[in-house]
This record gives C-alpha cells, structure tokens and sequence, in this order.
C-alpha cells in the first residue's frame, strides 16, 4: 500500500471506523428483520402496509363517488357524469401515479431508500385537498379542481409503489420475501373493501338528509374521500424513522470494510485504501443505469416486468375503475331512489372485493414461496384470458339465461387477476433487478402498468358506449370483455418469454458484481486508473 502521512492515516481509520460501525448495525438490523418475526418486521408491514391501504383506498373511492357527483353537479344530464369527464376524473390520479412512480423511482436509487415518507406527505396533501375542492367564481369547476388534486394525490400513490416494494424486499429473508411483498400488497384489496365499507357506513348515517334533499351527497362525497388521510396521518413517523437499507448501504455506497465486517471477513489495507478513494467519486446513477440495461439479457427482463404490467392494468383498471358498469348490466345497482342506487352499488361493490378481489390477494400471499412467481403470474393470465373470453362470447346469453353464471364467471376473473399478474407484476420487479438499479426498474415497471390503467380510464367509458342507442346503454361491452381476453393472452406469452423466476433466490443472486470478490466493473464504470485498481 502507498505512504501516507500518520494524520490522514488516522483520519481514513476514524471515518472507516465510524462507517463500519453504522453498518454493521444495519446489518444487525437487516438479520433480525428479515429472518423473524420481530417488531420490526411488523413495524415494515405496518408501515408498507398502511401506504397501500391508503392508497387503493384513495384510487378505488372515486368508483363509488362518481355517481354521487352525478346527483349534486349532473341532474341536467341525468343525474350522471359525461363518459368523457367521468373518464378524466379517473384517469387523473393515474397520471400522477405514472410521475410518481418514476421520479420517486430514480430519486430511491439516487439519494438512498432514506427518502421514504415524503410521499406519505404528499398523499395527505392531496387528500385534504380533493375533498375540500369547490367551484372558482369563474372558470374551473369543482370537477376541474378535484381532478387537478388527484393529479397530486396520484403523485404520492405513484411514489409508494417503488418505495414500499424496493424497502420490503430489501429487508426480507429470501424464504419468507414474496410473501412480505404479497402482504403488503394485499392491502390493495383491503383499502378497495374498505372504501366500500366507508361508504356504506356513510350514506346509512346520511340516509335522512339524503332522502329529503339529494344535494346532502356533497357532503357525503368529501367525508368518504377525506377519510383516506387518516391512515397516511398514522405511519408518518414510522416512515420517516426507517433505517437506511444495508443492501443499498452495502452494494451502492461500497464501504468495504463494514461489507466485510457483516460477512465476518477482513478487508486488506489496499482494498480499504481503494475503496476510501472510489467512495469520494460522485456516482451517475443515469450512467450505470444506461450501461446495466445496455444489456439485452438485463434489458429484456425490464421489457417482461413493464409490459405484463401494462397488459394487466388495462383490463384490471379497465374494469376496477368502472364496477358500476357491470352492477348496473346485472341490475343490482338500479334502484328507484338515488340512496337506494348507491347504497345498492356499495353493496355490490363489497361482494366483488369479497368473493373474488380479497381471496385472491391472499391466495398470492399463501402460495407465492411455493408456486413461485412466474408460476402464479402465468396461471393468472391464462384463466383470465379464458374467462374474459367466456364472458365476452357469452355475454347476452349469460345475463340472459343465467345471470348467478354470470356474476360466478366475473368473480372468478376478479380471483385471477389478484390470484395471479396483478400481485406478482408488484412482486417480481422488487426483486430481479440489482440493487442499484432496482428501486428506478420498479418505478419503470409500475408506470407502464400505469400507462395501461391511465389507456383504460380514458377509453373504456367511451369504448363501451359505441353503438349505443341511449345514454348509459353500453352496447360494447361484450366486445370490449374480448377485448381484456386478448391482452391477458398477450401478458401469458409475454410472461413465459421474458419473467426469470425469483423463487428461493437471494437478492445477491442478481447483483452485477458480487460484493468482496469481483470489482473490475467498479473500478471500469468509474474511471480508475490501473494502477490504482484493487
């Protein structure tokens, strides 16, 4: 090892002293977390946890609300949204998901998984906002405006989705992972349910007032949305206090000595004294990025994991933002009063989420480590690309003939989708990509699987009302179902090709460059010199 002053000696050792220490208590951390049942493994799931809630709650409440703001703003239209309108108002909270979960995304790889919690503000913020929306004087209307503020409570929800999963996975063990990151995203069906609940418990405290003046929906409309601040106000502090991740710590910021500390190893002079010197070099996290998928073999796993969740999201949004549609076809949500209508709507709406959207959420959570990834995602698309094909073909015969047939087949679509794509298209992106990358590959992943839900609350409410002889016929809609059955064939093939299998692997197995044993790229990515490589 080169000469060196005692001062700066002694300088290196106190900063690689007090660099060892912080990490071999992430490291203690990480072993405790990962590996039991401990409070900070519930402290995870309740943090990660409560995000998702909030979050399916804020996106899935305006199913319900929608035709609340029919009644208050729309009676000169029938007391219903325009197709065109309602489509914006759904779609907006799912193009600021699309920008939050790429800058959120690239920002958790950039400045470190430290940053988790700012998103939580921002959901807060725009919850608040979205239920306390009302009309300028002139110009924009109360619609405009609560469009706008779920355009910001969209970018929050965007940002939990790189963060909570990148976090989860780097704090599982490798047998118990995909059932942490299953859980976490099971809270989408319960936050779903629970908006429905909410919204039941609220109309049953309205129903009076309702019944004698069908305007007290506004009040309705704006506690139901409110409401899903309360969770987000609950784990701020949890958010903001989580420890930095020891694979990020580890594999990005490579402080040699605490890496080999944690393993039990001892790092040689030279390998500290280099690596003191590479983590002076200020990282380019687009340069890496670009130079890791560069790759066809890294580049077609991004490829897999971003277009299956496209494909996915455009029949599950398709269908989850427009429930309504398909109660109204059955005719379960076609009352004779407007607080019967919504009232039988909820109802409705919690049958769904309970026969097929909950179960199969857990069903992910109790077969994922045996199963596998690949497996559920395969078996998922398959059934669904089956069922939409029933229903679509069958469409009129079913409602028809055997309506029970009917609602069996589209819960069982609904068991499939989260039983299935729509839970490991969250899963397998959190765990096949190497840690320096990973956070901004889900955050890639997830936004084209936004892409597809913003394509489906656009066209979906015009696509189902082409042929329509009358307002609120959808005469499409038997076309539009084999439309869905297409695009999940498309995601079987597309799964099958480019989805690697993460079952029983640890996250080491998909670093470039394994730490402690090979920084060749390291040393080339960074430009040092070969006299001073290790």
């Amino acid at each position: 090892m080169a000469t060196s002053s005692p001062s700066i000696h002694s300088a290196e050792r106190d900063q690689l002293e007090t660099a060892s220490a912080k990490l071999a208590s992430l490291e203690k951390l990480d072993k405790s977390g990962a590996g039991y049942w401990n409070w900070f493994t519930v402290r995870t799931l309740l943090t990660s946890g409560a995000g998702f809630f909030t979050d399916s709650y804020d996106i899935f409440i305006i199913n319900l609300i929608t035709p609340m703001l029919g009644y208050v703003y729309y009676a000169q239209s029938g007391n219903k949204m325009p197709s065109q309108i309602e489509g914006v108002v759904k779609a907006m909270s799912s193009v600021g998901t699309f920008v939050g979960q790429l800058v959120f995304g690239f920002c958790g790889d950039i400045f470190g998984r430290k940053i988790y919690g700012f998103e939580l503000l921002i959901i807060i913020f725009g919850t608040i906002n979205c239920a306390t929306a009302s009309s300028a004087v002139r110009g924009v209307s109360v619609i405009g405006f609560l469009s706008f503020w779920r355009f910001i409570l969209g970018i929050g929800i965007g940002g939990d989705y790189p963060m909570s999963a990148t976090i989860t996975s780097e704090w599982s063990s490798t047998g118990r992972r995909g059932m942490m990151m299953a859980l976490i995203f099971s809270m989408q069906g319960v936050g779903n349910l629970a908006a429905s609940i909410v919204t039941l418990i609220l109309l049953a405290i309205f129903k009076t007032a309702v019944n004698a003046d069908v305007m007290n929906l506004d009040y309705v409309w704006r506690l139901c949305v409110g409401l899903g601040a309360v969770p987000a106000f609950a784990t701020v502090y949890l958010r903001f206090t989580m420890p930095e991740s020891p694979r990020y710590a580890l594999n990005v910021q490579h402080d040699v000595e605490a890496a080999a500390a944690a393993k039990g190893q001892q790092a040689s002079d030279a390998l500290v004294e280099q690596m003191t010197r590479v983590d002076m070099q200020k990282r380019d996290h687009f340069a890496e990025f670009r130079a890791y998928f560069g790759q066809w073999k890294n580049f077609k796993v991004l490829f897999g994991t971003a277009s299956t969740w496209f494909l996915l999201d455009i029949a599950f949004y398709g269908l989850g933002l427009n429930n309504t549609i398909i109660l109204n076809a059955i005719g379960f949500s076609s009352k004779p009063t407007p607080w019967e209508t919504l009232w039988s709507n909820a109802v409705g709406q919690i049958i769904i989420s309970a026969l097929g959207s909950v179960p199969g959420y857990y069903l992910t959570v109790f077969t994922v480590e045996k199963m596998g990834r690949r497996t559920i995602q395969i078996m998922g698309f398959a059934m669904c690309a089956i069922l939409f094909a029933i229903l679509g073909g069958l469409y009129h015969q079913l409602l028809n003939a055997s309506m029970p047939g009917f609602i069996v087949i589209f819960t069982l679509a609904q068991l499939f989708q989260n039983w299935g794509a729509n839970a490991t298209t969250f899963i397998i992106p959190g765990e096949v990509f190497p840690t320096k990358v990973r956070a901004s590959a889900h955050g890639i992943s997830a936004a084209c699987g936004k892409a597809g839900a913003i394509l489906a609350s656009f066209a979906f409410n015009v696509v189902v009302e082409i042929g329509d002889t009358k307002p609120g016929q959808h005469a499409f809609l038997p076309q539009t179902l084999g439309i869905f059955a297409g695009v999940m064939f498309l995601g079987l093939i597309i799964t099958i090709l480019c989805i690697p299998e993460s079952k029983g692997k640890d996250l080491e197995e998909f670093e470039e460059v394994p730490n402690l044993n090979n920084y060749a790229a390291y040393n080339t990515t960074n430009n040092i010199p070969s006299d001073e490589k290790v």
